[in-house]
This record gives structure tokens, C-alpha cells and sequence, in this order.
């Protein structure tokens, strides 16, 4: 018995042996084809990246190589251009003459753009002196007058301003002095130079005002009074007057009622833009209530003098 329990005993340690030597293998296969696919992982890594700089550095020099070609290419040119250039400005020379004579720019825009740049250059000069040719020879239009005033009358206001001999429109305006004046006040008695104007301490507004104000002897002296008409307000005319010294009154015409009466009222412009407002206009009504003159478009310069002469011609 104790014979068979030793021959037991080394067959099994030989088993044993047998299956951690299997292990052993097995392990070591396991690991070497790790190794092995490790290796292939890395070799191929490596293969694509040196692969993607050779390919880079091969396009590169690639079209570095084009890029040189065709910067020759664009400097060299070719024989049929230059024989080409060489030849338009002799033709756009030669029809320069015809050009300025008869001021014909077509014949030499249809050569110059056969021909390249540079004949292109030559043949614009010709061009634009055959145009101030034809310019020069149309005659100038005549200028016209600049109106006096900023802003003139329309055609359909003027169509509603009272004429010689017609009634004038009665009216009656607040003044800064806390009254009023009325047309009806000086029937029979006195003549009235009413006149309109756009704006209260404006330049020619301001002028005309102490033009007035300064022959104010001579209409006083021949029973005439001066009213001013504008959209001003009487606070606005208050310190108009006082700052100008004016002693005769100013209507507040801020409804513009009044003045659309008297047809002075509409559209105007002024550098382009268009508005509402009141054209410097003056009638002369005499005592018998009746227009007696009418100065549509003011001129300030000489006014006054224009408004004696008529009431001297009553």
C-alpha cells in the first residue's frame, strides 16, 4: 500500500506540473500577442504620421514650384501682346486728330478695347477732350435772377392776391400792447401800408422793420400808418419792438387767417425743403378802405422809398 501512495503522490505533482507549465505557456502567448499587436499598433501609428509629413512636405514644395512658374508665366509676356501694345498707340495716336476735330469718341473706344491696358491709358485723354469739345461748342444757358427774398410766392398764392381797386380784407390783430388793430379804425381818416413778413428779429425781417421805423416822419407826415403782419405771437413782438425801438404796431397773425386773406399764405422752399409760411408782401390801402398798390415779392433794399412814391401818387 505504501508503494502505491508515493507512485500516486508523483503522478499528481507530475500533473500539477504539467498544468502550471500549460498556464505558463498560455500566458506567455497571451503576452506576446499583446506585445505583438501593441508593436503593429504603434508601427502603424508611426508609419501614417511620418506618411502625413511626407505628404505635406511634397505638396508643399509642389506648390511652391507652381507658384514660381506662374509668377514667370504672368511676368514673361507672350510676343502676340507685346507686338500687340506696341502697335495700339500709334493707332490711338493716329485717331487722335479726327477725335478733336469732330468730337467722335466712339471709333476710339472701340480700338482701345482690342488693345491692353497700357492702350487703354493712352486713349482715355482723347476721349475726354473730344467731350469738353462738344461741351464748349452747346451755348450757355442763361442764369437766372436769384430772388431777393429767402422764399418766394407760388402761383396759386399769387392768383389770390387782392389787385388795384379791390376792397382790401378787413382784419383785426392783437399787438403786444394788450390792444388791437383794426382796418375799420382808420376809414376815412388814415392810409394804411400793411405789410408781412416772416419772422419777428430775422435779418431782413430786422431791416425792413427799421427802414419803416426810420422814415416813420414821412408817413406820418402824409396820414398813413404802418402796421406789420407775422405769425408771431405778441410776447415775440413785444421784444421785437423794444429791441428795435419800433413804435408803430405789429399784428399777431398766429392763426395765419389773415394772412391767407390776403394771399400771402402757403408753400414755400428754402434750400431744398419745402413748409408752410408767410411771403414778404405789402399793400398800400387808402382811405377809402381800397388797394391802392401791392408789392408781392419785397425787395427790402429801396422799399420804404417805393411805398412814399405811391402814397405821393395818391
Amino acid at each position: 500500500m505504501a508503494k502505491k501512495s508515493k507512485s500516486g503522490k508523483k503522478k499528481t505533482v507530475a500533473k500539477k506540473k504539467k498544468t502550471t507549465a500549460t498556464k505558463a505557456k498560455k500566458t506567455a502567448k497571451k503576452v506576446t500577442k499583446a506585445k505583438a499587436k501593441s508593436t503593429k499598433k504603434t508601427a502603424k501609428k508611426v508609419a501614417k504620421k511620418t506618411a502625413k509629413k511626407a505628404t505635406k512636405k511634397v505638396t508643399k514644395k509642389a506648390g511652391s514650384a507652381a507658384k514660381k512658374t506662374a509668377k514667370k508665366v504672368a511676368n514673361k509676356p507672350s510676343k502676340k501682346t507685346v507686338t500687340k501694345a506696341k502697335a495700339a498707340p500709334a493707332k490711338a495716336k493716329a485717331k487722335a486728330a479726327p477725335a478733336k476735330a469732330k468730337a467722335k469718341a466712339a471709333p476710339a473706344k472701340a480700338k482701345a478695347k482690342a488693345a491692353p491696358a497700357k492702350a487703354k491709358a493712352k486713349a482715355a485723354p482723347v476721349q475726354a477732350k473730344a467731350k469738353t469739345v462738344t461741351k464748349a461748342k452747346k451755348p450757355a444757358a442763361p442764369k437766372k435772377a436769384a430772388p431777393t427774398t429767402a422764399a418766394t410766392v407760388t402761383p396759386s398764392e399769387a392768383a389770390h392776391l387782392p389787385q388795384v381797386g379791390d376792397h382790401a380784407p378787413e382784419f383785426t390783430l392783437a399787438t403786444d400792447q394788450g390792444t388791437t388793430v383794426s382796418l375799420h379804425d382808420y376809414l376815412g381818416k388814415k392810409n394804411v401800408v400793411l405789410y408781412f413778413y416772416p419772422k419777428d428779429d430775422t435779418p431782413g425781417c430786422t431791416k425792413e422793420a427799421c427802414t419803416f421805423q426810420e422814415h416813420l416822419d414821412h408817413f406820418t407826415a402824409t396820414d398813413t400808418i404802418i402796421v406789420g403782419v407775422s405769425p408771431d405771437d405778441t410776447a415775440s413782438h413785444g421784444k421785437f419792438r423794444q429791441k428795435y425801438s419800433l413804435s408803430f404796431p405789429l399784428g399777431a397773425d398766429v392763426d395765419s387767417s389773415v394772412a391767407t386773406r390776403y394771399g400771402v399764405w402757403g408753400e414755400k422752399s428754402m434750400y431744398g425743403r419745402t413748409y408752410m409760411g408767410v411771403s414778404r408782401a405789402t399793400f398800400l390801402i387808402n382811405k377809402h378802405g381800397k388797394i391802392a398798390a401791392v408789392w408781392p415779392k419785397v425787395k427790402v433794399d429801396g422799399h420804404s422809398e417805393e411805398v412814399q412814391a405811391a402814397i405821393a401818387a395818391l
